[in-house]
């Protein structure tokens, strides 16, 4: 990290006209045109690649907790803009948005994401070939909300994230699926009972995310060989018929 963060950002980005002052809050997040295209260059750089297949908009509800939704509607149609431009020059294949709490709160929390309106906000910018096609965020045994929390309103129905994805064509990926390793030992034996033919809580809490119906994808960090081929052992086993998924959720107690 350079020694003037502040120095660092305003000789870097301000002074290069890829964001003014008050495009940054939350003392680190922008996602202006300008700046998005700087980030992208760098990423291709970095990565030696000429695309990127996802482009992720990280945590948006950090401008939205800072400004009311007027702005940071307009703020995040001139961010689509430029995802969609990037996508018509080869840049990316597609974007979407990678969240922490902005899907799972409740409507009338100040930094709620409703994703009806983000696709609306994409069909703004890109019409109704919009390239907004991912979303991403944080979805365990212990933080189920995308699967229990009917916080979502679709054509006038309260929907719970994955329903609503599903009905709006967004495909879902889901991190943190053991929670940085907390879920990795010490689960209850009934989601063993749900999640059979499994050797470790690692491995059930994976099992849990991939057997949600709705999710594609069950991302998980690895440090260790071994965690590895802990992690792809989930892979040769098929996820757990939906019955038995939901057996999980049948006691007012869990």
């Amino acid at each position: 990290p350079p020694k003037d963060p502040r120095g660092w950002v305003l000789e870097n980005v301000i002074n290069k006209g890829l964001a003014q002052a008050d495009d940054i809050v939350g003392g680190s997040h922008c996602m202006t045109a300008g700046y998005l295209e700087d980030q992208l260059a760098r990423s291709l750089s970095n990565l030696g690649l000429d695309s990127i297949d996802i482009y992720y908009v990280h945590n948006p509800e950090t401008q939205l907790e800072s400004f009311g939704r007027d702005e940071f509607a307009s703020r995040m149609r001139a961010a689509f803009e430029f995802l969609e431009k990037a996508v018509m020059d080869g840049r990316i294949g597609c974007y979407g948005t990678a969240t922490w709490n902005g899907y799972r709160q409740q409507p009338e929390s100040r930094g709620y994401l409703s994703l009806a309106d983000m696709v609306s906000i994409a069909r703004e910018a890109g019409g109704e070939e919009n390239h907004f096609k991912v979303i991403q965020l944080p979805y365990n045994l212990a933080m189920p909300e995308a699967l229990t929390s009917a916080n979502q309103i679709v054509g006038g129905e309260s929907l719970s994230l994955l329903m609503a994805a599903d009905r709006l064509g967004i495909t879902v990926m889901c991190s943190a699926s053991m929670s940085q390793a907390r879920l990795s030992q010490g689960l209850p034996s009934f989601v063993g009972d749900a999640l059979r033919g499994l050797t470790s809580d690692a491995q059930r809490a994976i099992q849990f995310v991939r057997s949600t119906p709705g999710v594609t994808t069950a991302l998980v960090g690895m440090s260790r060989r071994s965690h590895v081929e802990e992690n792809l052992a989930v892979a040769a086993i098929p996820p757990a018929p939906v019955e038995e998924f939901f057996s999980m959720f049948s006691s007012d107690d869990r």
